[in-house]
C-alpha cells in the first residue's frame, strides 16, 4: 500500500493543528486541496524538516492571513519574523506525528518546497482560501529484525545523537497581550502551581516527567521524581 496514502488521516489532524495555531485574524479550518489547487510559485513558504517516525517536510504558506499580527506586534515593539510567527503552528503540526526532532523553520518560495507528492490543504475561511499547508512523509528502508520482522528501536538508532532541548517549568499564567506589554520590572505574576509541587520537565515542548528543583554547585538542576508515559506523556 502507498505509505502516503496510509499516514492521510495524520496528516488531516496535522493541518487541523496548523489551522487552529496560525495567527490568523479569522478562524481557519484545514480542507484537503482539490486537483488545481495550492498557493502561488512565487508565494513566501515556511518550511521545516521533522526528524522522526515517519520524517516529513512540513511547508506553511500564509504570509497574506498572518500579516496584521506581524504588523500588530512590530507596532507594539514586539517585532516577530514570519519563521518565528509560524514556529508553534509547525510544532503542533508535529506533535500529531509522533516522536521526533523539528528542525530550525525557513523561508523559501512555495514552487521550490511544495512537492508534487505533498498532502496539500487549503487554510480556509468561509470558502475562502487564507493560507496552504503541505506535509510530505520521506520514505525510508523498514528496519528489519530477525526473520524480517521490523523493529522499532533498530530504527531509533539514527536519532541517538540528536541533541532535543529539554526544559524544566515550574508553571504557567495566561495573559491578555495589553498586560504583558505593561510588565515592568518588579512586577510579580503569581503561577498556577502551588509552592513545592514538583516542575514538568519537557522534551521539544512535551512532557515526559516531572522532578523537584535542586541546587548544583550553584547552579539549579532537576530530581526526576515520576517518569510520564502513555496519555499522560505529552499532556
Amino acid at each position: 500500500m502507498n505509505p502516503a496514502l496510509t499516514f492521510a488521516p495524520a496528516a488531516l489532524e496535522a493541518a487541523a493543528a496548523v489551522a487552529r495555531l496560525l495567527p490568523s485574524t479569522v478562524p481557519l479550518v484545514a480542507v484537503p486541496a482539490v486537483a488545481g489547487q495550492g498557493p502561488e510559485a512565487q508565494d513566501v513558504a515556511v518550511v521545516a524538516s521533522f526528524v522522526g517516525s515517519p520524517s516529513a517536510d512540513l511547508v506553511i504558506v500564509a504570509e497574506g492571513a498572518v500579516r496584521e499580527a506581524l504588523a500588530a506586534a512590530a507596532e507594539a515593539g514586539a517585532p516577530l519574523d514570519l519563521a518565528d510567527a509560524l514556529r508553534p503552528a509547525l510544532e503542533a503540526a508535529c506533535a500529531r506525528l509522533g516522536a521526533g526532532v523539528l528542525d530550525a523553520a525557513s523561508t523559501a518560495t512555495a514552487g521550490d518546497v511544495v512537492a508534487a507528492d505533498a498532502h496539500l490543504f487549503a487554510l480556509e475561511h468561509e470558502g475562502t482560501a487564507h493560507g496552504w499547508f503541505a506535509l510530505r512523509v520521506r520514505a525510508e528502508p523498514t528496519p528489519t529484525g530477525v526473520a524480517g520482522v521490523p523493529t522499532q528501536r533498530a530504527g531509533l538508532h539514527v536519532l541517538y545523537d540528536v541533541e532535543m532541548t529539554l526544559t524544566a517549568e515550574i508553571g504557567r499564567t495566561r495573559l491578555p497581550v495589553r498586560q504583558v506589554l505593561e510588565l515592568t520590572p518588579g512586577a510579580v505574576l503569581e503561577l498556577d502551581r502551588a509552592a513545592g509541587s514538583p516542575a514538568d520537565v519537557m522534551v521539544n515542548g512535551r512532557l515526559i516527567a516531572r522532578g523537584e528543583v535542586v541546587v548544583i554547585d550553584e547552579d539549579y538542576g532537576i530530581r526526576i521524581t515520576e517518569i510520564l508515559a502513555g496519555s499522560e506523556a505529552g499532556a
